[in-house]
């Protein structure tokens, strides 16, 4: 373990109307998390309320985008007195298992890695919790960052962890689709550790904001590889 005392970890979890499954995830997050940070993004159901009373603190950023939901929960942590050592990313619709934060922290606190992807890894996934749509995107993205970059990343997957000072390093941007691509290559272009966790994944709850809609998809695919490009010429 390279921490001295046990780290300090926050969960940021960016939420647009999942009111069904915010409380399920909050609830299946291990106990050694100090704060679980949900940030409505524009909800007009009960997903605030259901996320205090689960016990998580509640912020507001009526921006709609998913990297406007991020910076929110990291300006809100920047403010604080006491910082945290580990900040981990979660989806508010209950896909991933909360429960693997355990494993997906685990390469950070006990071989000093900078940064960790949940691999949402075809073995592992309940049939049709991804589209087709996700699937050739993530593999069509990580095949351009290891031409590109050399990279070893196999997936784009939202469930992620990462030192805090690291990531406020990255200096992160992007307010909407690109956020988990932009992370990724400012991780490869500062030459930060990196590992990936191999994630169970469900179907998840309600119908998916971004590849659940054509128009979602495309502007998720254009963000992405706008961010692979844009950074194969720096």
């Amino acid at each position: 373990m390279i921490y001295d005392k046990k780290p300090i970890i926050k969960v940021i979890i960016p939420a647009y109307n999942e009111q069904a499954s915010i409380a399920k995830v909050i609830n299946d997050i291990p106990k050694i998390v100090n704060e679980t940070i949900v940030i409505s993004n524009n909800s007009t159901d009960n997903t605030e309320i259901n996320a205090k009373n689960a016990g998580a603190t509640v912020l507001k950023e009526t921006r709609k985008g998913y990297g406007f939901a991020c910076l929110k929960g990291m300006d809100y942590i920047a403010n604080q007195k006491v910082k945290p050592e580990i900040i981990v990313f979660l989806d508010g619709d209950y896909s991933d298992y909360p429960e693997q934060l355990t494993e997906l922290i685990a390469p950070i606190i006990n071989d000093n890695i900078d940064f960790v992807i949940g691999s949402r890894v075809k073995e592992l996934r309940e049939n049709g919790s991804m589209t087709p749509q996700q699937v050739f995107g993530n593999w069509l993205a990580t095949f351009l960052m290891k031409l590109l970059f050399r990279a070893k990343f196999t997936d784009l997957g939202p469930f992620r962890a990462i030192k805090y000072d690291k990531l406020l390093a990255l200096n992160m941007q992007d307010k909407t689709y690109g956020w988990t691509v932009e992370m990724q290559l400012k991780a490869l272009k500062q030459k930060l550790t990196y590992t990936e966790i191999l994630m169970k994944y469900r179907n998840r709850i309600g119908v998916s904001k971004v590849s659940g809609t054509i128009k979602g998809t495309i502007f998720a695919g254009i963000k992405i590889l706008g961010w692979i490009f844009k950074y194969s010429f720096k």
